[in-house]
């Protein structure tokens, strides 16, 4: 189990909600998804994480947006989380970008595409935040062990393993279920990223999504026994700057977490 001020994940506790639009696009989105977010969980009684990237490193097309800049953008997750007392979470990609970002995030993540790089890895564990690694796209759930060491073996535990798909031939990521099982057994909290999960990788020049299976997915993972549950939320997902296939509207964010809350009730009763 994983304590985060008074949130508490994994341990058979009921799950955490890790939430909030893809890439920080402007104070205004931030603020207004945030705070709709929170008001929500607060009101069923949900464990809340703030989740937005500062940047995007993993675009497809030279074109695609990455970013306010990435001290605006940290600003904004600053403020979050002063303001709204909110922990937050954010992605990155090399080692240089841990000290700056560590300064602000309670949460590092490790993005799927850099899940093997060992420096990052080892950087990240050195940093004492909690580390949340998404598995590779191209990564077996019990590979999984063996990116825990490298963090463990900083003397950091505080380790959380996100399942959001594997690649299944071109341009498609199918979620097996079993990984939570799995990765379970290495000891720490499981998540489950049921927004990236149902992406289309790289169709055209930017990439696709299939939205309607995000609340089934969600739904299958709560089944399965995880720890926290992972959304990109956005008020309308059609004009968003990233992932713009593939978030949740913000909308229909309250009725999937009743679902949620009472499968993952019964699930833990057990």
């Amino acid at each position: 189990m994983i304590e985060l001020n008074e949130i508490a994940v994994g341990g058979g506790k009921p799950f955490v909600l890790i939430a909030g639009p893809c890439v920080i696009e402007s104070e205004e989105l931030i603020f207004k998804t945030a705070l709709a977010i929170k008001n929500i969980t607060g009101e069923l009684n949900i464990p809340y994480i703030f989740k937005s990237s500062y940047k995007k490193a993993n675009r497809t097309s030279v074109d695609s947006f990455t970013g306010i800049g990435d001290d605006e953008a940290l600003k904004i997750l600053a403020k979050v989380k002063k303001e709204l007392s909110l922990p937050v979470l954010t992605d990155v990609h090399t080692t240089e970008e841990i000290e700056k970002a560590s300064d602000i995030a309670d949460i590092l993540q490790i993005p799927a595409f850099l899940s093997r790089q060992t420096d990052l890895l080892l950087t990240a564990g050195r940093s004492g935040k909690i580390i949340n690694v998404k598995k590779g796209q191209f990564l077996a759930p019990d590979d999984m062990k063996h990116v825990a060491e490298k963090i463990a073996s900083t003397g950091n535990n505080k380790i959380m393993l996100t399942e959001r798909g594997t690649t299944f031939g071109y341009h498609n990521l199918v979620v097996d279920m079993r990984s939570f099982v799995i990765m379970k057994e290495f000891g720490y909290p499981v998540v489950m990223d049921a927004t990236h999960s149902v992406q289309l990788p790289s169709k055209g020049n930017t990439s696709g999504g299939e939205p309607k299976f995000i609340k089934p997915l969600a739904r299958a993972a709560a089944a399965v026994g995880i720890d926290a549950l992972f959304l990109e939320v956005h008020p309308n997902p059609e004009k968003a700057l990233s992932d713009a296939s593939s978030q949740l509207p913000l909308s229909e964010l309250k009725d999937l977490l009743v679902d949620i809350k009472a499968i993952d009730k019964a699930v833990k009763r057990y």
